[in-house]
């Protein structure tokens, strides 16, 4: 069994009307702004595959309910039904070859480099590049070690970050991955059908992940999204991102610092909900004064080429108006047991 809490305060420069730090659709980090909030409160169970195994992880807090919002709603699916399961798989280590691994059920998508959980991130919050990639799965996966250094796996899926299906199609996901002592490398993709009602125009997306460890102290990474997808009526759109990490942890301190630095553009509005192209640079130190206490002071600025950020003012219908930019200043606070 394990766990942890992931608490934070934020304050946002714009003091926006309705105290949402991101725009719709993003956000899983540090949502809301002027308030003492939980992030992500989760609960592990897992028993290892020896041969069989699962884990279960359910959570509440406000990442969940963001990362759990667009889930299409139906006959027992829906972001109601779903928003408390963080990872829920079964795993058989089949004993084929060098150790062939079947999971089956919700587990942690194999697209970039920044996961769901904050406290195994470099930064408290996480980038663009995150926050439009899926954070979780639902169907079959197949893991296989060609050596100690080269991987691939396999993945038959339900969508795109989606439990319930919003059409009759299902998408296929790879990964061809290599770590070695210093550099380690991915290469990820998903294909398929992700319009509502729609099996036949394609979502495509390549993913390239790379960490080298520079030194003992200094660790750099980059990150690198491109897609494209069809649509019924009209010619394809497009997205891509790109992401450049370094992070400064001396073996002799428990304190650690990490920049951020990406880029992202959606002329066509296709996965960000406007037509923009986003900067975005962060700054976290890292304090950890025990083990299982993780302290993360953060600074962010963001910057778009369209009005997306709420500001203070409102519109006469009670709806935020908006600016290009937004400056965040971050605590967060993670305890884990």
């Amino acid at each position: 069994m394990g766990g942890f809490v992931d608490a934070y305060y934020g304050w946002n420069v714009n003091r926006p009307a309705d105290h949402a730090n991101f725009f719709p659709g993003a956000g899983t980090t540090a949502k809301r702004d002027n308030e003492v909030s939980v992030n992500l409160a989760q609960i592990d169970l897992t028993v290892d595959p020896a041969p069989v195994g699962f884990r279960l992880a359910v959570g509440l807090g406000t990442s969940t309910e963001v990362v759990h919002a667009f889930e299409p709603v139906g006959v027992v699916v829906g972001p109601e039904a779903w928003k408390n399961v963080i990872q829920a798989s079964v795993q058989w280590k089949t004993g084929v070859g060098r150790g062939l691994l079947l999971e089956a059920g919700i587990y942690p998508s194999h697209i970039g480099l920044e996961t769901l959980a904050s406290k195994d991130n470099w930064n408290y919050t996480r980038g663009w590049l995150g926050e439009f990639s899926p954070y979780y799965q639902t169907g079959l996966k197949l893991a296989y070690p060609f050596s100690d250094r080269w991987s691939a796996q396999l993945h038959v899926l339900n969508g795109w970050q989606t439990i319930g299906d919003n059409n009759r199609g299902k998408s296929i996901g790879t990964q061809i991955a290599y770590s070695g002592p210093r550099l380690s490398v991915s290469l990820n993709g998903i294909a398929g059908p992700e319009l509502a009602d729609d099996n036949h125009d394609v979502r495509v997306m390549g993913d390239i992940v790379a960490t080298y460890q520079a030194t003992s102290v200094v660790s750099l990474a980059v990150s690198l999204d491109a897609a494209r997808e069809g649509r019924p009526a009209g010619p394809s759109v497009s997205w891509k991102g790109a992401g450049a990490y370094v992070r400064l942890a001396p073996s002799s301190s428990r304190s650690a610092f990490a920049l951020r630095g990406e880029l992202y553009d959606d002329p066509d509005g296709a996965i960000s909900g406007s037509v923009q192209t986003l900067r975005g640079v962060t700054a976290t130190f890292e304090h950890r004064p025990t083990p299982n206490l993780i302290l993360k002071l953060e600074g962010r600025y963001d910057r778009s080429s369209a009005d997306v950020f709420a500001r203070q003012t409102s519109d006469p219908d009670g709806n935020p108006l908006r600016k290009r930019d937004q400056l965040l200043v971050l605590v967060g606070a993670v305890a884990t047991f």
